[in-house]
């Protein structure tokens, strides 16, 4: 075991501290201080210091939503977009994802998706996953989606189930509230986050099923977690009224155009906030490796983009231009994601917590990133990628 010393970091946890040093080891955070410490001559030989010099030091951020073996084929299969390496992730300051399937769950599946994460968790990263896909039924590995979730320790919910979306298998009610109820005994019966993450369309019945499914259901409303609510106007301002009701809403930091009817994720989340909704139900997720397709009217691709890792920092520095304080922005990163999926020792930096953390340089770039007590990134340079990097 290496120890790791980092001094004068500006703490936010994500309130702020002030100036702190902490001690790092085995993968947790053992002490966190604001007088200087000096480790004993017999440790220093396994130990080493690292100066923060002032700099803001935040927990590390969590991806609740990446397709992380690629997603795409919307326009065939040269359209598939490649699995994420390594790297992508630790110099934007991600320390855990969160993989899943997206419009192809068939020629990728849920075996290489865990696959991918093993191998991403292999890699020095914090790797978890959702059962099933797009699709319903769902995709599965040991026969029902709640098997999956029982028996497989890095999946912790199901997702992305699509809806109102033209390339849904167009769910029905009921077949929305079995797969929901799956997702919830699971999480009862191991601990596990037990949400389902459910893909929002352009569909105009927005969260229709979603209101329903609460209404005619014991439920609660904490299962049903929709994302990309930003993606039209009138869709986010029901998000608003659905995480009112206790559920919690994820934000996509994608490309948005100027005058399209979307709000790019930093106004969104300045939307969210200042709309008096509770700040601790809305996430910020990048969709990264996954493809960005518009559509005509028949639902052939007129162009696509991927989504970027990057995009997460990048929605961060542009919420703080956009006037809110970091400790006000920063728990839709950290601790928000954090709560939903039960991630317990994630998200925010304490003493006997998992030692993610990133130090950012004065332009909000990631000059620093810790995963799980190992330094990934150091002046802004990754010091460890992917096998095939």
């Amino acid at each position: 075991m290496t120890l790791l010393l980092i001094r004068n970091a500006n703490l936010y946890d994500p309130q702020p501290l002030g100036l702190r040093n902490l001690l790092i080891g085995g993968g947790r955070i053992l002490w966190i201080g604001d007088e200087a410490l000096e480790l004993p001559v017999a440790l220093r030989a396994v130990s080493r210091s690292v100066d923060a010099a002032g700099r803001r030091t935040i927990p590390g951020l969590i991806d609740g939503h990446v397709h992380v073996t690629g997603g795409g084929g919307e326009a065939g299969f040269r359209t598939r977009v490649p699995a994420v390496p390594l790297s992508r992730f630790t110099s934007a300051g991600i320390t855990t994802v969160v993989g899943l399937l997206g419009t192809d769950d068939v020629t990728r599946g849920p075996g290489e998706l865990l696959a991918t994460l093993y191998a991403l968790r292999e890699e020095g990263l914090n790797a978890y996953g959702y059962a099933g896909g797009y699709h319903v039924p769902p995709v599965t590995l040991t026969g029902s989606v709640r098997g999956d979730l029982v028996f497989v320790a890095a999946l912790i919910g199901i997702g992305e189930v699509a809806i109102s979306d033209h390339r849904s298998s167009q769910p029905t009610l009921d077949e929305l509230l079995r797969i929901a109820s799956e997702c919830h005994v699971a999480g009862v019966m191991t601990g596990k986050a037990g949400v389902l993450h459910l893909h929002l369309g352009d569909g105009a019945r927005g969260l229709d099923l979603v209101r329903e499914a609460l209404r005619a259901s014991e439920l609660p409303p904490r299962v049903f977690n929709p994302t990309h609510v930003n993606r039209r106007r009138a869709l986010f301002a029901e998000a608003l009224d659905l995480a009112r009701q206790g559920s919690t809403v994820d934000i996509t930091a994608f490309p948005v155009a100027e005058g399209e009817d979307a709000y790019p994720a930093a106004e969104a989340l300045e939307r969210y906030l200042a709309a008096g909704a509770p700040a601790d139900r809305v996430t910020v997720s990048s969709d990264a490796g996954g493809c960005l397709p518009c559509f005509d009217a028949d639902g052939r691709v007129t162009h696509m983009d991927v989504g970027s890792s990057g995009a997460l920092l990048e929605t961060l520095r542009e919420a703080l231009a956009r006037g809110l304080s970091l400790e006000a922005a920063l728990p839709a990163f950290t601790a928000n994601p954090a709560k939903l999926l039960r991630f317990a020792r994630k998200g925010t930096l304490a003493v006997g917590h998992d030692a993610d953390l990133v130090v950012l340089d004065d332009q909000g770039v990631a000059e620093i990133v810790v995963v799980r007590g190992e330094i990934h990134v150091i002046d802004r340079t990754c010091v460890r990628r992917g096998t095939f990097e």
